[in-house]
């Protein structure tokens, strides 16, 4: 018996190990044996998604990499070490484990400061992104380039997957007038590139602070495609910050995480089901998924729910609503999906449309998340899709023809 159970633990670690086809840059990098940084003094932005496959942190790998010296490290959202809320600052201190002094890139300053990067040869940036242009971790990778262009400094990607695939681009480019740190450089919602591509487009295409170019490295991974799923990579998947436990998690972020922004309903945030859920007290919820559900919206479902959040939006309240089911996520358009949900409300519930009942001082945000006070502004007309698909779609093609230049991947 005892033999029976080693050799069936022993298939089920051959099974992990044959899944984990995909390496990501610091394994590659590893492989290389740290070449492209021998005797340089190396800064790391990085948060706990930065690991191998083994979930081995970057940080201690590169701590111990002969002839590399770890001099930096360099805090996003949510902290090095993951243990900061959503939006507060992160404070300067010691990493404890190595003693490397840790940076904040999310509190005084988002762009390192010649005094924080003085000991610095080449910056390196891991982070597991989630392929949404408000997901703040694209914009510290930005504004860190700025940085180092400006300082001399090098620069380097150890690149991961974009979770929601390479070939899903949605929404229109970030418009001038609503750059902020949730939409820091002129690209679509969904961009469908990876980190390394990203850096890559933003550099090549003069979109850095003043135009400025930085010397890029990228590491690429080995085993990606553009239309995999972040499952069929084999990697760990490490929660980015709280609310995406999973990488399904950051498929639903562009579905309802819009919305999101006007505090209008619970999105599942404050329940078991972050960003797949459109739940409030005034809702039916089989009125809602009937009416949803016959829109035949492709590669999206929706089912009736009803819950009593833990906290955020409704908090101990009984509410009701839809959990959404993306059946094909190459066939649906996420972004639209909240969009859709607003208007049903809007025909069904006319004394809860959207734009006339949430609190307005939440329109800001809303508009630099959708990167142009444009969509708002039409969607308020008739709380109709109609008038903003075009404009949502409107540079879609165009950035996927652009991008497509910097592709590492098939």
């Amino acid at each position: 018996m005892k033999k029976f159970l080693i050799a069936i633990f022993a298939g089920l670690l051959a099974v992990g190990a044959a899944a984990q086809t995909v390496k990501p840059g610091i394994e590659v990098l590893r492989d290389q044996n740290f070449a492209p940084l021998q005797g340089k003094r190396v800064g790391l932005i990085t948060n706990p998604t930065g690991i191998d496959n083994n979930l081995r942190s970057t940080i201690d790998i590169l701590y111990s990499a002969p002839g590399v010296e770890l001099v930096g490290l360099y805090a996003p959202e949510h902290g090095v070490r993951g243990d900061v809320h959503a939006g507060d600052h992160v404070d300067n201190f010691v990493d404890p484990a190595t003693g490397v002094t840790v940076y904040s890139c999310y509190g005084a300053t988002r762009k390192p400061t010649p005094e924080m990067l003085k000991d610095v040869d080449v910056l390196i940036y891991d982070i597991q992104d989630i392929g949404c242009r408000s997901y703040t971790f694209i914009s510290t990778m930005g504004v860190a380039m700025e940085a180092c262009a400006e300082q001399g400094k090098q620069f380097m990607v150890l690149d991961r997957p974009n979770p929601v695939g390479g070939n899903k681009i949605e929404g229109c480019l970030a418009e001038d007038s609503c750059i902020s740190f949730v939409s820091q450089f002129p690209i679509p919602y969904l961009y469908g590139l990876t980190p390394g591509e990203l850096a890559m487009y933003l550099n090549e295409e003069g979109l850095l602070a003043n135009g400025v170019h930085v010397d890029l490295t990228v590491i690429p991974m080995e085993g990606w495609t553009r239309d995999m799923d972040f499952r069929q990579t084999g990697m760990p998947w490490v929660l980015p910050s709280p609310h995406i436990p999973n990488p399904e998690a950051a498929v639903l972020y562009p579905v309802t995480g819009i919305l999101g922004e006007i505090e209008y309903m619970n999105i599942g945030v404050g329940y078991t089901e972050p960003f797949k859920l459109f739940c409030a007290e005034w809702c039916n919820a089989e009125e809602l998924a009937k009416a949803l559900n016959d829109l035949h919206l492709p590669g999206m479902l929706f089912r009736p729910i009803h819950i009593k959040p833990f906290y955020s939006f409704g908090k101990g309240e009984n509410i009701q609503g839809v959990e959404v089911y993306i059946t094909d996520r190459h066939a649906a358009n996420l972004s639209l999906t909240q969009f859709y949900v607003m208007q049903e409300i809007a025909r069904l519930y006319p004394d809860h449309k959207a734009m006339e009942t949430c609190n307005p001082k939440r329109f800001s945000m809303f508009d630099k998340v959708c990167g142009s006070f444009e969509i708002r502004r039409r969607f308020s007309v008739n709380h109709s899709v109609a008038d903003i698909i075009d404009y949502w779609n409107k540079d879609v093609e165009t950035f996927r023809q652009a991008s497509s230049k910097y592709y590492l991947y098939k």
